[in-house]
Parts: structure tokens; C-alpha cells; sequence
């Protein structure tokens, strides 16, 4: 099975097992791409294009191989029946693709309804400052394994910032430290750097202050440097293993 297919809901769980009670291991957002892997019973096991990764999802009907020509460049973005802002329909989060089938006035349509043109950017559209806007999550609930205004983790508030930019990025901290390969000295930290600690991840918005989706706290938020890496050596008893800046 070669085919490819394209997730049409807001969000699906990705389970490291077959059941609903599994752990969460990651979510994919609306415009993402997969491949079946074994289909068994209500459940597939997939891959997910974007970043290989894998896990088990339960039946439903998606699109085949949809192509994107926008992306949502806010936190959310609402969609609606028609091309008003009456009869919402539901919420795509950052970084969700989406195929524009029509315009009509400040309205484009896509397969789920219509959204407000000021809430999304052409798929080739990239920011010269790759985490530009990434303080917008401050305050999202950190959440294992997701990857939403409703709820993320560290590793997938980086990755979202570096797929925007059409950039591959893989999913889990682990992973991360392993594929960006230019290390700076922490002392020589600056805007945009990457700082890692097993299993945890933040990204530099100064010399001086970091945000990260940080699960002792519940939530997305920004700190300072020096404190966090203190507050976590003393609360986790890890040290910054790496400090990445992307080329």
C-alpha cells in the first residue's frame, strides 16, 4: 500500500496501542499525510509523512493524497458552513494545511467549510525568523503527545515552528538532538537557539529568556534562562545537554 492519505479533522490521536486507554504518543493536525501500515480490525497502524512517525489510529474515512495551498499562520483559526461568521463549524490549529477550492470576498473554501483569509498564508510561505510568533502559545496547557492550541508538549512546539517553515523537523526531543547538528556553547546563546536537556526542550527568545511547553507548570511558558536551568537540575536533576542553532 503506497498510497498516501490526508487526515481531514482537526486533530487525531496517534496510540502506541490499540486501544483508547494506550498512551498518546502524538497527534497529527489537520493536512498531514500518512501511510497505512496493517489494518486490523477498527484499527490502523500508520506512518506519518511529514515525520515518519508511527502509531496506531482508529478507523475513518480521510481524503487521498489531498495537495495543500495554505497553511494557518494564527494560533487557531475558526472555519464556518458559509462564507460568514455565522454557523461556525470547528477550529484548525497552527500549521494546519488546508486546499483553498474557491475565494469569495475576505472567505476561502476548503473541504470542511470556509475560513477568514486573514487567518491563513500560502504553503510556500516561510518567516525569515523561523519561531517569529511562537510567544502565541504562552499560556496553551502542555498536554503529552499533543500538538494543538489545545494542548502540546516541548518537542512538537519546536517542530511546528520549523514545519511552518517548510522544514523537516523530527517529533521527539531524542530525535531532534540527534538530526540539528550545529551545537553553540551556552554562553554564546542568542535569540532562536534550541536548548535541550533529556527528554526537554525550549526555545531561546534572548540572551535572557526561553519559552517551552513545560509540564511541571501545565503549560506553555517563558522564563528565564539561567532559572529554568536551574529549576530543572534541582527539580529533575538534569543538566542542558546541548544547545542547537539552526542553520
Amino acid at each position: 500500500m503506497n498510497k498516501f492519505f490526508t487526515n481531514i479533522y482537526p486533530e487525531i490521536n496517534l496510540y502506541k496501542k490499540e486501544s483508547l486507554k494506550s498512551e498518546i504518543v502524538t497527534q497529527m493536525i489537520y493536512g498531514e499525510r500518512f501511510k497505512i501500515i496493517t489494518k486490523r480490525n477498527k484499527w490502523w497502524k500508520i506512518k506519518i509523512k511529514e515525520d515518519g512517525y508511527i502509531g496506531f489510529i482508529k478507523k475513518k474515512v480521510f481524503a487521498i493524497n489531498e495537495n495543500p495551498t495554505h497553511k494557518i499562520c494564527k494560533l487557531y483559526a475558526d472555519f464556518y458552513k458559509y462564507p460568514n461568521m455565522k454557523n461556525k463549524i470547528g477550529k484548525l490549529t497552527y500549521g494546519s494545511k488546508i486546499s483553498v477550492k474557491q475565494r469569495i470576498l475576505n472567505f476561502s473554501n476548503f473541504k470542511n467549510g470556509w475560513i477568514k483569509n486573514d487567518f491563513i498564508k500560502p504553503i510556500s510561505y516561510k518567516n525569515k525568523d523561523i519561531f517569529l510568533n511562537i510567544s502565541m502559545f504562552r499560556s496553551v496547557g502542555y498536554t503529552w503527545g499533543g500538538k494543538s492550541f489545545k494542548g502540546l508538549d516541548c518537542s512538537a512546539l519546536v517542530q511546528l515552528f520549523i514545519n511552518f517553515n517548510n522544514k523537516y523537523c523530527p517529533r521527539d526531543t531524542g530525535q531532534q538532538l540527534k538530526y540539528f547538528k550545529n551545537n553553540i556553547k551556552l554562553k554564546n546563546i542568542k535569540k532562536n537557539d534550541i536548548i535541550y536537556w533529556k527528554g526537554h526542550v525550549a526555545v531561546a527568545l534572548s540572551q535572557k529568556k526561553l519559552i517551552h511547553a513545560y509540564g511541571p507548570r501545565k503549560k506553555t511558558i517563558v522564563m528565564d534562562i539561567k532559572k529554568t536551568i536551574e529549576t530543572i537540575k534541582k527539580t529533575a536533576n538534569l543538566n542542558v545537554i546541548s544547545v542547537k542553532r539552526l542553520p
